[in-house]
């Protein structure tokens, strides 16, 4: 993503955070992102020890439409979408890594390793350049350059256990 995305993504943070913990929700993750011919604004939210309910989604849509209204941090046309990050959730962030060790993760290389697009196994540790998966026994350290996505894997969880 260019600049302009990130330094939105700060942005709308700074509006989302305050709206989402008012609410007893948390941030997940924002995304700025373009589909065909649309931007479209992705916030994912939380809400910690219990389900994530639709009335929780429109509860923070509502005000954080209307401050991204007034402050318009992208000049352009955008879809406002909040949702829960799912079962499949994006790792992207040293914090949501941390809260997977451990746990049931999936990972899909930018380009084939000898033939193998995605490599699925438990999360066992992670630094800045590397992520160390334990998959059929075996533990392998994957650099985080090479990774097109790293995402709970929770459909394995029963396999794992």
């Amino acid at each position: 993503m260019a600049r302009k995305g990130g330094n939105i993504v700060n942005s709308v943070t700074k509006i989302a955070e305050p709206i989402a913990k008012e609410l007893g929700l948390s941030l997940w993750d924002i995304v700025y992102e373009k589909e065909g011919s649309l931007w479209y604004l992705r916030v994912y939210i939380e809400k910690p020890d219990s389900d994530l309910s639709i009335d929780d989604c429109v509860n923070m849509t509502r005000p954080l439409d209307k401050a991204l209204d007034e402050l318009d941090p992208t000049g352009d046309s955008y879809v406002l979408e909040v949702s829960s990050p799912g079962l499949e959730r994006r790792l992207t962030k040293d914090s949501h890594l941390e809260r997977y060790i451990g746990q049931p993760v999936k990972l899909r290389f930018v380009r084939d390793k000898g033939g193998v697009r995605e490599v699925s196994g438990r999360l066992e540790a992670f630094t800045k350049e590397a992520v160390r998966v334990e998959a059929d026994g075996n533990t392998t350290d994957y650099r985080r350059s090479e990774l097109a996505f790293i995402k709970a894997d929770d459909l394995i969880i029963n396999d794992m256990d």
